[in-house]
């Protein structure tokens, strides 16, 4: 987040994983798990795909979660890739490739958080 969001971000943005509501860690790692059984599943070979459709792959598992977890959200919440302001795409491309690399690396991921 802080190395691609313009200026300072919102402090819900970077709030510690301990102090993060329920449901969005339980979506956290949702997301984590889908990514983590993407990348298993295809053995490995997600490193062939581009930056923005690795992006794109965190953004459509985290806009699933919204609907699951909010009734009627606002549309910045469940925005199109294209919509996304370019912060979000590159941190959620470096969300990807961090699950990625550690999987790839010890057949495992870390348990985010």
């Amino acid at each position: 987040m802080n190395k691609h969001y313009p200026g300072e971000p919102k402090a819900s943005y970077i709030t510690p994983w301990e102090d993060t509501p329920d449901w969005e860690r339980s979506s956290a790692s949702a997301v984590f798990g889908q990514v983590r059984d993407f990348i298993m599943i295809s053995d490995g070979n997600t490193r062939r795909l581009s930056r923005v459709q690795r992006g794109r792959f965190v953004a459509l598992c985290w806009i699933t979660q919204i609907y699951k977890h909010i009734p009627d959200p606002k549309p910045a919440y469940v925005a199109d890739w294209d919509d996304l302001p370019d912060w979000q795409r590159e941190t959620d491309a470096d969300i990807f490739d961090r699950i990625e690399e550690s999987v790839l690396k010890t057949g495992e991921a870390p348990a985010p958080g």
